[in-house]
Parts: structure tokens; sequence; C-alpha cells
């Protein structure tokens, strides 16, 4: 099993398909990656040799920022954009939509789950 920047690889998957299980590598950069490190993307990851998962761990060490750094500088630029009070860090400190979608309908997945409000009835009508 390949072991690339603390993920354990998926065996019999593509290895371009493989690496996207890495945070911050996507089917486009895993097919750079496969390109500079001079590996057939079709290969699965049971079939790399050692030389293979060597140079592919050394390109994703030396020229991308993947998992524990990327999280960190993510994290980092939220936590900013709140404490200076920007619009986009008042949406994330209130757990809204960041990107100008609409919260009347909609936006649950930001929101979590309906409250329901007590005590709102319809009136009753008459006969």
């Amino acid at each position: 099993m390949a072991r690339i920047a603390g993920i354990d690889l998926p065996r019999t998957k593509r290895i371009d398909i493989a690496l996207t299980y890495i945070f911050g590598v996507g089917r486009t950069r895993a097919k750079e990656i496969c390109a500079k490190a001079e590996v057939e993307g079709a290969t699965t990851t049971e079939q790399l040799g050692e030389g293979e998962v060597i140079r592919l761990r050394e390109i994703i060490e030396r020229e991308y920022q993947v998992e524990g750094d990327l999280r960190r500088v993510t994290s980092q630029n939220v936590k900013l954009l709140m404490d200076i009070g920007c619009y986009r860090g008042l949406r994330h400190r209130r757990g809204l939509p960041v990107r100008g979608q609409r919260t009347h309908t909609n936006a649950r997945t930001r929101k979590g789950p309906r409250k329901t409000v007590a005590g709102k009835k319809k009136p009753p009508t008459k006969k």
C-alpha cells in the first residue's frame, strides 16, 4: 500500500484517481503530478514500484501544499475574515451561506435542520 502525505492510497484504484484521496489534490492536479513523476495514470496503486512511489511523494511534498498545511492555511484565512469583521466573515460567524446564495428557502446545508417556532398557530376560521 502506498502512503503519500500521511494518506494510505487505495490499492485497487488507478493512481490518478487514488491521488485525489489526498486533501488538496483533485483530478487535474493528480494528472499533473503523474506527468511530472513520469508515471502512467492508468496503473493501479498496487502495481507501482517503490521508485515511482518515492517520485510521486517527493513531487507532492516539494511543489504542492496538501493535507495539514492546506487545512491550516484555509482555517487561518477564514479566521482572518471573521476577525476583521467583513461581510464574508460575518456570514461565516453566523453559519450562513457566504457566496450570495438565497436563505429564505434552501441553505439547509449551512443552516442545519429547521428549528420550529413555538406558539405560531393559524387564526381560527369563521363558519
